[in-house]
């Protein structure tokens, strides 16, 4: 190896090693700061000047993308894995709904990333919000034709419920216990009847 492509190689490994810094102090920042998080604030926490977070993530959106996108992965990893599951469909779903509501209470700081996300956020994490729904749909397909989950749900309902159950989490408040909460939603999508209806159509 010449000596420009070693110092081209350690460019990169302290690039790796500042994005990682980066990325673990915002994780920090966010938890604590929630959206109000500055990017001056991230800096200083992972021990790294500014120019160089911008140089990493141009703008503050950029680095929630980061944030969450990786949540996202790990939503469709457990979603896929639990298509394997050999277990009566609706409790398959229902214990994805639980893990993956125990992962967001354990990241404070993407919870607080989601909340505060705006449309950039969605549009740019898109592809990883995709995979997930693919493999959401399918459980909630089998669930439908098992019989044992209402069949006008649909799986565009999934963030809008999970966003109400991240409300309540972090709360000192007495009684708001987002297990509770969580439990009540999801006895809501048993299959019943009858059933109230819903105000309108989920959305595609």
């Amino acid at each position: 190896m010449t000596i420009p492509e070693e110092v081209e190689r350690s460019q990169r490994a302290d690039a790796r090693r500042n994005r990682e810094r980066i990325i673990h102090g915002a994780r920090e920042v966010f938890a604590r700061d929630g959206a109000s998080a500055q990017m001056e604030d991230v800096a200083r926490t992972a021990g790294v000047g500014v120019g160089t977070v911008y140089r990493h993530f141009p703008t503050k959106e950029a680095l929630i993308t980061e944030l969450v996108a990786s949540k996202f992965e790990s939503f469709g990893q457990t979603a896929r894995e639990a298509l394997a599951e050999d277990r009566e469909p609706f409790e398959v779903l229902a214990g994805v709904l639980r893990r993956n509501a125990a992962f967001m209470a354990d990241d404070g700081a993407v919870r607080h990333a989601l909340m505060g996300a705006g449309e950039e956020v969605w549009a740019r994490t898109e592809p990883q919000r995709r995979e997930a729904n693919e493999a959401f749909q399918q459980l909630v397909e089998r669930a439908q034709r098992a019989g044992t989950m209402r069949g006008d749900f649909g799986v565009a309902d999934i963030p809008m419920l999970m966003c109400g159950i991240c409300a309540t989490m972090g709360h000192t408040v007495p009684g708001f216990d987002w297990h509770r909460h969580l439990e009540l939603v999801i006895d809501g999508l048993r299959a019943r009847q009858p059933i109230t209806a819903l105000a309108s159509e989920p959305t595609s």
